[in-house]
């Protein structure tokens, strides 16, 4: 970073070059090919804040932070997944990787809201209206990319065509756990036919003959195993979910405490049970018996 910062400045004082052979560019131009490439105008001219109140500012950016995020986590675990149905568990491990380092800013993404008091929240939260984290279209498709599905929850989406299409397609696919499932089931390490071929529209339900599978590549842990350094991948991933989900849960009761949530939700009890949940459950069930 301070390598490119210094190179930065020594351009925009008429040291660079840009591209090899090209005559250089004048500082008032860099910038603007920089502003048109992030779209500079158009991001900082979507934070717009109802009230008066400080927070709200923070509250907004860190929002539209998340929604980011969860474009990036989503792409590298529709990689994952497309690798895993091919076949590729080194692919997939990478894109897993790729997955957790997108992960590890989103869940500190919430440290730009983790001191909101109750007061500061009350000043500008009937601005929201009925606006709910859960009527995020990108933390619906992690969700589902989870084996969290659930048919109910696009409802919301179908004033937007486009964006109903994309989930109900998304609802109709294997997810990232499925895929996995589905590859220890093609190498024959005995995970049943109703956990590797099912209604992909329905939420995943544990299976002990799943958890065995799963056993029988931690049972070889050589450095060489590919399955494993898989199954840790997930480990890794579903961790971070978990660590998201708790982190939410505790921003929620710094700020809150136990109303009702907007949107209508429940609030603090529906996010305390969605962090309870395990993610890839029997990759975590399985250590006790290890």
């Amino acid at each position: 970073m301070a390598v490119a910062a210094a190179a930065h400045d020594r351009d925009a004082a008429g040291g660079g070059t840009g591209a090899a052979g090209a005559c250089p560019l004048e500082a008032a131009d860099r910038a603007a090919a920089y502003a048109d490439y992030v779209r500079t105008e158009t991001l900082l001219d979507l934070q717009r804040p109802r009230t008066g109140e400080p927070a709200e500012l923070s509250f907004i950016i860190a929002t539209q932070v998340m929604e980011l995020l969860f474009t990036l986590v989503r792409q590298h675990w529709t990689a994952a997944r497309d690798a895993l149905e091919a076949d590729d568990a080194e692919a997939a491990i990478a894109a897993l990787r790729r997955g957790t380092g997108a992960q590890d800013v989103l869940v500190e993404s919430w440290a730009l809201l983790g001191t909101l008091t109750p007061a500061e929240f009350d000043r500008f939260r009937d601005s929201l209206g009925v606006a709910s984290g859960v009527q995020s279209p990108g933390y619906r498709h992690l969700e589902f990319l989870l084996g969290n599905k659930s048919a109910g929850m696009i409802r919301p989406f179908r004033g937007q065509p486009d964006v109903h299409r994309d989930l109900e397609r998304a609802l109709a696919e294997p997810g990232l756990y499925d895929a996995a499932l589905r590859l220890l089931h093609r190498r024959g390490l005995g995970v049943p036919a109703a956990a590797a071929d099912r209604d992909w529209r329905r939420p995943y339900t544990p299976h002990p003959d799943v958890e065995k599978a799963w056993a029988r590549v931690y049972a070889d842990d050589r450095p060489g195993n590919e399955l494993l350094r898989l199954a840790e991948a997930l480990v890794d991933t579903a961790e971070r979910v978990t660590r998201w989900r708790h982190r939410h849960l505790m921003a929620v009761k710094r700020a809150m405490g136990a109303k009702p949530g907007t949107g209508g939700s429940t609030g603090l009890d529906w996010l305390a049970r969605n962090a309870g949940q395990d993610v890839f459950p029997e990759l975590w069930s399985l250590r006790t018996a290890l």
